[in-house]
């Protein structure tokens, strides 16, 4: 009877080390916690599995990973003895084992990468300090009108990781086959004060300060780098501070509109969340070895599947048809899926799978008390155009007192 398990072993292997890594990993809930959160109920089903093959060396062997799922050699000996395992009449244990594993995979958003010579000894975590003083590299020239504009909201009131996540993608966006005149870096800080101004100006095509208490609002950041940057840009690269772009970041993603119809794309199908020896390592390779991109063997990373808006690609006519972001969002989670909802109705709009490395930082997703994001209560999909413009820079700034009458 067909059954819509794989037959690989190498493939059920696979998933049974990465959800067990997955669920043992302290780290894997930072990186998503509403991902992390909704593939509880199966992952828990596999570590249970996992005790009772009745393979004494192969729970030896998931307990081992377990105790340390950041260890590449572990992940290989039980990988190893699963795929053993499977080849000589596997028990009615393991089988198990292998279809909960699979189960499991089919219904997480949240996978695990470990490259073989992923290791944590090297060099200390980088800091801004040390991303500060590197060259600003080549800038815009007077009279150059670039295609594309990338926009990067930020804000960072905490020790400067946030920042120091910044430099490298600026950095990286120095760094690229397109040629420099073709588009242009806008970064919107929103905070109460232009806090991180001087450093980021050097390594930024235009800066832009928009202020704003209380909760981050990336929706309005971003309408308000798409509004008010100079220039008028064809095409919009919607980018998180966090991403670490590979040298053919924006020539490739630019020669997809030259296709006919094309509105927009999500660049990406899977994020990777790197911890902090890998970004450290990333980054040395990009940047101070220059390589184009960093190499993944290296690397160990937590999967975020298919989660949009860390880096989509719009025209500009498309932003504007459907009024941009929606400015009501407050604080993290659902803007990215309601504007890639919104231009997949209005748009035609695709989707790719280049590498998207994600840069380490604490996280800053909260759940409500019932699960769900802080915006849930936004209904999807009900925001567009208004009478009332977007990205207005002042929106939240304070007002002037009012005079006094008397």
């Amino acid at each position: 009877m067909e059954t819509l398990t794989p037959s690989s072993a190498e493939t059920l292997a696979a998933a049974v080390v990465t959800t067990l890594a997955v669920d043992a990993d302290p780290q894997a809930r930072e990186a998503s916690i509403f991902y992390w959160e909704r593939g509880l109920r199966h992952r828990e089903a596999v570590v249970a599995a996992a005790a009772r093959t009745g393979d004494a060396e192969t729970g030896a062997l998931a307990a081992a990973l377990r105790q340390s799922p950041a260890d590449p050699r572990r992940h290989h000996a039980l990988t190893r003895r699963l795929v053993l395992a499977a080849g000589q009449h596997p028990t009615p244990g393991l089988s198990a084992l292998f279809e909960l594993a699979w189960r499991a995979e089919a219904n997480s958003r949240l996978g695990y990468h470990l490259g073989p010579s992923y290791t944590t000894a090297g060099r200390p975590s980088l800091t801004r300090e040390e991303l500060g003083e590197r060259p600003g590299g080549p800038r815009l020239a007077e009279g150059d009108s670039p295609e594309v504009l990338v926009v990067i909201p930020f804000r960072d009131q905490g020790s400067g990781r946030r920042l120091r996540n910044l430099l490298a993608c600026l950095q990286a966006l120095r760094d690229q086959s397109a040629p420099r005149g073709f588009y242009r870096v806008v970064v919107v800080e929103t905070d109460v004060r232009p806090r991180w101004r001087e450093a980021v100006e050097p390594y930024a095509d235009h800066y832009l300060f928009a202020h704003k208490p209380g909760a981050f609002n990336k929706s309005w950041a971003v309408n308000v780098g798409v509004v008010n940057a100079p220039g008028r840009a064809e095409i919009v690269c919607v980018l998180d501070a966090d991403a670490l772009a590979d040298r053919d970041f924006v020539a490739r993603n630019a020669a997809r509109f030259r296709r006919p119809g094309v509105m927009g794309h999500l660049s990406y199908r899977d994020m990777w969340c790197l911890d902090e020896t890998s970004t450290s390592r990333a980054v040395d390779e990009r940047l101070w070895r220059g390589a184009a991109q960093a190499d993944a063997d290296g690397l160990r990373a937590f999967v975020l599947r298919r989660p949009p808006g860390c880096c989509v690609w719009v025209r500009t006519s498309a932003f504007h048809r459907i009024g941009g972001m929606d400015e009501r969002f407050e604080g993290w989670g659902g803007e990215d899926n309601d504007f890639a909802y919104r231009m997949d109705i209005n748009s035609a709009f695709d989707h790719y799978d280049d590498p998207l490395l994600h840069m380490y930082h604490p996280s800053s997703a909260v759940l409500r008390e019932d699960g769900e994001l802080v915006n849930a209560h936004i209904p999807a999909l009900s925001w567009g155009p208004s009478e009332t413009p977007i990205g207005d820079p002042d929106r939240f700034a304070p007002q002037p007192a009012a005079a006094d009458a008397s």
